[in-house]
């Protein structure tokens, strides 16, 4: 073979090399993406069941009105549209879903003190199905995070890392639970 022939095929073989690692970048950004989709699936399920909630609870907590119009500014909040192939407004969305998700846990913890409506039959029921979509968010985020994860370890490790940077592919941010979200909460706080 002539040093000709040679140059070419390393320069083939790397062109398709290239090529498929590139094809793998795209198929972890999909996947991360589809993953996203998931979460905001499960997501607007909560949305959807968080006005009926409020506007029960409304009746007995009087008291409480600062927190209701809290958690429905919050709610309007994480329901504004973002661009899912951007990073930043990725992670402003999954910050405003974690800061909606203290707050109705802070809703519930008050709710606590309110005998008449802790027993209210709708509550309940409210309640259950608010956990059952809490466990549902709960797994589609780890998918998510895992394809994630998946993404920014090819983005990040050579030669992903040249590709990436050609292509514009980029790292995406984890779905992660603020600590604050990770601690009892006090409900006497909340309480005149």
């Amino acid at each position: 073979m002539s040093e000709t022939t040679i140059v070419m095929l390393v320069i083939g073989a790397v062109l398709v090399g290239g090529y498929i690692w590139y094809i793998s970048l795209i198929g972890r950004r999909n996947k991360a993406l589809e993953a996203l989709s998931s979460i905001d699936v499960q997501l607007r399920k909560r949305h959807d069941l968080l006005p009926n909630i409020l506007k029960l609870a409304s009746r007995f907590m009087k008291h409480e009105r600062e927190l209701l119009d809290r958690l429905t500014a919050l709610r309007a909040k994480a329901q504004q549209d973002y661009h899912p192939q951007d990073p930043d407004a990725v992670q402003n969305h999954l910050q405003s879903e974690s800061e909606l998700q203290s707050g109705i846990l802070q809703f519930f913890a008050v709710a606590e003190n309110y005998p008449e409506l802790k027993s209210h039959e709708t509550i309940v029921r409210a309640q259950d199905t608010f956990a059952e979509v809490e466990g549902h968010i709960s797994a589609a985020r780890r998918f998510y995070n895992s394809a994630v994860t998946d993404l920014n370890n090819a983005v990040q490790i050579f030669p992903g890392s040249m590709i990436a940077t050609m292509t514009g592919v980029k790292t995406m941010p984890y779905f992660e639970i603020e600590e604050a979200a990770r601690k009892p909460v006090d409900a006497s706080a909340y309480l005149d």
